[in-house]
């Protein structure tokens, strides 16, 4: 789930100031900058970009749903818009954490395979690919509403200040990651010009929170008394201190849920009960990717839901119902 400047840099001095930042934007340590060859294939630059990750700025997407406005064409292409400037500018960081967390990169099983960190891309062509992709994503969103290009730079610099700090402070690194989030769901809100809803926002963080911590379970499991090689923070974390903070943010996150579909705006405008009983969706979601994490078959988000038919599934049957509920299809 994973550190940026807003400021296009020359290529000469961006190394120094890159050096800081890491994979989830975490700092790099070991060896220096990876040898690579003068051109790279464009798979590998498509491997860089991480697209698997983009399900993520889905959340972008989620105040357009509820908001009542995907029927209005200017709304949803707005919504698209913002998600597109989500893709670029994650793909951007991306590109820039892969160059500095290259060496940490290769302490693990299976980021030691991206295309820096073997060696595939060279970092000169990281940091470039990185910045153009950041500065497109700015500049795309200031054309839709310049909100919305206010929270892409917010994004970039909490990206910044928790690869420089935060991601090394246990449990305030997977609240920085739940901020992301929420961020995302801010840029919803921006490029289709309404009301920030408390609850979606409640929701949403705390589902972040939920995620962010599995993760780290996922993590120490994984990578076992090597984990704090990969990332220095799991050294501060343990799995019986882990399993009771997931626990009680699954049945926070399910309660909040629940009330949402109760209680919201949103909600009353249905006019019945029938948005609740998207909670079914929900609570299998949950505890299916904590069965997945605790089987050591998840743990990476967007990974598990492109990989697990049954998560991916529920994931779009609960979109469809909702979608159906909202817009009285049914």
């Amino acid at each position: 789930m994973s550190s940026d400047v807003t400021d296009k840099p020359s290529v000469a001095s961006v190394p120094g100031r890159i050096q800081a930042f890491g994979a989830d934007g975490g700092a790099a340590r070991g060896s220096g900058p990876v040898r690579a060859g003068s051109s790279a294939h464009v798979p590998d630059l498509v491997l860089l970009l991480r697209p698997r990750q983009w399900i993520k700025n889905g959340f972008v997407l989620a105040p357009l749903l509820f908001s009542g406005l995907a029927m209005n064409p200017g709304a949803a292409a707005n919504s698209l818009g913002a998600f597109v400037c989500f893709c670029l500018i994650a793909s951007g960081i991306y590109c820039w954490n892969d160059v500095s967390d290259s060496s940490a990169d290769r302490a693990h099983p299976a980021k030691r395979n991206r295309p820096i960190a073997a060696g595939r891309v060279s970092r000169r062509t990281g940091i470039v690919l990185g910045s153009v992709l950041v500065l497109a994503s700015l500049a795309l969103g200031a054309f839709i509403a310049p909100l919305l290009a206010l929270v892409l730079v917010s994004y970039a610099g909490l990206n910044v200040i928790y690869s420089l700090l935060l991601k090394r402070v246990v449990l305030v690194d997977v609240f920085a990651i739940a901020a992301f989030f929420v961020l995302r769901l801010l840029a919803g809100v921006a490029a289709i010009g309404v009301h920030a809803s408390v609850w979606l926002l409640l929701c949403g963080g705390l589902l972040s929170l939920y995620l962010g911590f599995t993760t780290r379970r996922h993590e120490l499991t994984l990578l076992g008394d090597g984990s704090g090689e990969h990332r220095t923070v799991l050294e501060q974390y343990d799995i019986e201190a882990l399993d009771p903070i997931s626990g009680s943010l699954l049945a926070v996150t399910i309660v909040s849920y629940i009330m949402y579909t109760i209680s919201s705006s949103t909600a009353l405008s249905v006019g019945s009960e029938a948005l609740s009983y998207s909670t079914v969706f929900v609570l299998y979601g949950v505890f299916r990717y904590l069965y997945l994490v605790r089987r050591s078959h998840g743990g990476d988000p967007a990974g598990t839901l492109f990989t697990d038919r049954a998560l991916l599934t529920d994931v779009a049957l609960w979109a469809i119902y909702c979608a159906a509920t909202l817009y009285h299809f049914v």
